[in-house]
């Protein structure tokens, strides 16, 4: 299974590790360099979560990012569901 929030899309995202050198110009120094660069992975905040649906007087299974969370408490879990494609609307 990817690591995936399954309404807001999030995923693992890869960028890089500076190490850097010197001393900084407003301490007196020449400026700091970057003397190297490693890839590394920035991992999204999963969790797996019941959430109860007044809606279906039921409880969804679902596996999103603690941003996706705070989504659900603003908009409620119904509207948030529907919108992310993991419910059906009703016809």
């Amino acid at each position: 299974m990817p690591r995936r929030c399954q309404i807001t899309g999030a995923r693992t995202a890869s960028g890089n590790r500076k190490k850097t050198r010197g001393k900084a110009k407003y301490l007196g120094g020449v400026g700091t360099k970057i003397t190297g660069l490693t890839k590394r992975h920035f991992k999204v905040n999963l969790q797996k979560k019941r959430i109860w649906v007044p809606e279906l007087n039921g409880f969804v299974r679902v596996r999103l990012s603690t941003r996706a969370l705070k989504t659900i408490s603003k908009n409620g879990a119904y509207r948030t569901l529907i919108d992310a494609g993991i419910l059906q609307p009703p016809k």
